[in-house]
């Protein structure tokens, strides 16, 4: 969700302090004033999908390739429809597609393809060639343009990511079931909830619902207030709850309590958005992509930023978190679908390997795509020497994908100053962001700075192998 915010009204002032900043030349041929006209294009991928654009008149030389969150089905060139005429006003052309026209959710199989097809189409609508091309996307739309990065071909010069899920669709899959399998086995032994092989998002829903139930018994007493943090650990929950004041380090009823409202609280909880999510996965990948089986969870508690807080509240239960830990490793038995594991690492897995300069914003407590990811996916491009490439900014500030328009806005400036002066210099920096936010004058900002915490199921790479999946390196 993005917060809908004016446009942009006062660009004299924002040019000015631009200039101040040392920003000014990044903007190339920005309007001085609000572009009133655009003209709209429309086309057909090869699958039978489609794509829509936006040319403003006049245009300042730059295209963003936008792609789009999970569950949209239609083409779409903007994150809501209250950016558009911002970005247009601006000088922007704007394109996207609609992935999947078959309906797949987790349209990764032909998202960068049709994207690419997309941005093609648009070319020959252009007065001229590009100054740049930059990818732009939210959520799993944030996957796909990290995924375009490293198959840019020349195609694009740089990326913005938005609360992506830059970990990836396996890295997902395992730590939401790693959760999932803690609330079953620990609180709910004996009922049977099925927690892969959904078949349709409604059956993937139906089991949201009855961990939200067993979840909702256990925060009533102690012990399962302390399984349920343990559950919450491997799932990766924000401890900062919205409308809440940030709990302090130590303050692990405070952080359990803000974790339950955040995952089990509200009409439709976190959990349940999980889990028909990961039905749609399973859709797509023709299978599961994730397994239990192999992991060692007191390693993977003991590896985990939560770790803290699980084995206060276990002291306090008087239970014993060794048993438990030892219960969850001896049961743990279910086992991925190879041909599932082999689609998502060919189509929803970054592999690091940056072509063009991005930037990852995120805020710091993000429901569906844990900050963390960036923690793991800064890794991941560490391991592949594309660091120089990469950067990263986080907001203070509750809610998935929950950015203001200029802080978005703040973010494809930084990504244009790499892409025209081939260095990042300062203007990651928070304080550069705030400000170039800031000028706006159209909306607030929280850019701070930040040092995202491990993610929790930080396994690293896998081997697929006889009957299953090699056990992950937890």
């Amino acid at each position: 969700m993005f917060d809908a915010l004016r446009a942009p009204q006062r660009m004299s002032r924002f040019v000015a302090t631009l200039a101040v900043l040392g920003l000014i030349g990044l903007l190339w041929t920005m309007p001085a004033a609000a572009a009133t006209t655009s003209t709209s294009y429309s086309g057909r991928t090869s699958d039978g999908g489609s794509w829509v654009a936006d040319l403003p008149s006049p245009w300042n030389g730059v295209v963003l390739l936008y792609s789009h969150q999970f569950g949209a089905l239609s083409a779409t060139d903007v994150p809501t429809a209250a950016a558009k005429q911002p970005l247009l006003d601006l000088g922007y052309a704007l394109v996207g597609s609609s992935y999947d026209p078959n309906g797949s959710l987790w349209a990764l199989g032909s998202g960068v393809r049709d994207q690419f097809q997309a941005l093609g189409a648009l070319g020959s609508d252009l007065p001229s060639a590009p100054k740049a091309v930059i990818a732009f996307g939210a959520s799993m739309g944030g996957l796909v343009s990290a995924l375009e990065d490293e198959h840019a071909g020349g195609r694009i010069d740089g990326a913005l990511t938005a609360c992506g899920v830059v970990a990836g669709g396996i890295q997902l899959n395992n730590y939401q079931l790693d959760g999932e399998y803690t609330i079953s086995q620990l609180l709910a032994a004996n009922k049977a909830i099925r927690l892969v092989g959904f078949g349709t998002p409604a059956r993937g829903l139906s089991t949201g619902r009855q961990l939200d139930a067993v979840a909702q018994r256990a925060q009533r007493t102690p012990n399962g207030r302390a399984r349920l943090a343990l559950a919450m650990a491997f799932l990766n929950v924000p401890r900062w709850a919205p409308g809440e004041p940030m709990p302090g380090p130590a303050a692990y009823q405070t952080q359990e309590a803000g974790q339950y409202a955040f995952e089990f609280t509200g009409t439709t909880t976190t959990i349940d958005n999980i889990e028909s999510s990961r039905a749609s996965i399973e859709q797509a990948a023709g299978g599961n992509g994730s397994w239990t089986v192999g992991v060692n969870y007191t390693r993977l508690l003991n590896s985990s930023p939560y770790a803290s807080e699980v084995k206060a509240l276990y002291r306090q239960a008087g239970l014993s978190l060794n048993g438990d830990l030892a219960e969850l490793t001896r049961d743990a038995r279910i086992k991925a679908d190879t041909r599932a594991i082999q689609w998502l690492q060919r189509t929803s897995v970054p592999t690091g390997h940056l072509q063009v300069p991005e930037l990852d914003m995120h805020t710091i407590a993000d429901q569906m795509a844990p900050v963390q990811q960036e923690n793991y996916y800064a890794q991941l491009v560490r391991q592949n020497r594309a660091s120089q490439l990469l950067r990263e900014a986080f907001v203070e500030r509750q809610i998935h994908c929950a950015f203001t328009l200029p802080e978005l806005l703040a973010g494809l400036l930084a990504v244009q100053h790499r892409v025209q002066s081939g260095s990042w210099g300062s203007v990651t920096q928070p304080s550069q962001l705030e400000a170039s936010a800031n000028a706006f004058n159209a909306g607030p900002a929280a850019f701070i700075p930040y040092s995202p915490e491990p993610l929790s199921g930080n396994n690293g790479p896998f081997n697929t192998t006889l009957n299953g999946i090699k056990p992950r390196a937890s």
